[in-house]
């Protein structure tokens, strides 16, 4: 596995090594120990599973306190651009995101550390989604940011009319909101 650094210490871009012949081809996504070795201790606890059509933007999703989580994040099927914006307040990279396509073909994951909003958008016809967290989802701890919020500078590599969110999605908080108001902020 090789471990690639992005603009934003503790998000990394990983690549497994990747073992094909005349069958098809094999590669180990998670083991603990290589993980551990790599300076990646989570421990994780859920697997999740999406599926989304092109124009699907999901995020920017996190969850606060004790239910905070990290997570490592692949495409089995299609190609998504996935994003990770730090919310962390007092970090020297606070507002600031990493944007990273993963897809089937490249094979790369995302871990996304504590502390993050997260959030992808499908580009290709369909996308299957898979990402391991190190926390239980809890409902009464999860917030949002709107993902198409300009402040925030994400190039989502989509036209706009063609985005297609939740409901709940369209009413996630704005950037202005999350950093204004004590209820939203990711603290430690």
């Amino acid at each position: 596995m090789e471990k690639k650094e992005t603009a934003i210490p503790g998000v990394f871009v990983l690549a497994p090594r990747v073992f094909g012949d005349s069958r098809g081809w094999f590669y180990e996504s998670y083991n603990a120990k290589v993980f551990s070795g790599l300076g990646i201790c989570a421990n994780f606890v859920q697997d999740n599973e999406s599926f989304s059509c092109y124009g699907v933007l999901r995020g920017l999703h996190f969850q606060k306190g004790e239910f905070a989580q990290a997570k490592l994040v692949r495409v089995l099927a299609g190609r998504v651009l996935d994003v990770a914006v730090d919310i962390r307040a007092g970090s020297p990279t606070f507002g600031k995101h990493v944007a990273v396509e993963l897809s089937a073909e490249n094979k790369r994951q995302l871990f996304v550390p504590r502390g993050f909003a997260h959030g992808f958008a499908v580009l290709s016809d369909t996308a299957h989604f898979a990402y391991k967290c190190d926390n239980f989802y809890a409902p009464q701890s999860e917030g949002s940011i709107f993902a198409l919020d300009e402040s925030l500078g994400i190039d989502w590599q989509l036209p706009r009319e063609v985005c297609r969110f939740s409901d709940k999605d369209l009413s996630a908080a704005s950037w202005e909101t999350y950093c204004s108001s004590p209820m939203f902020r990711f603290e430690e």
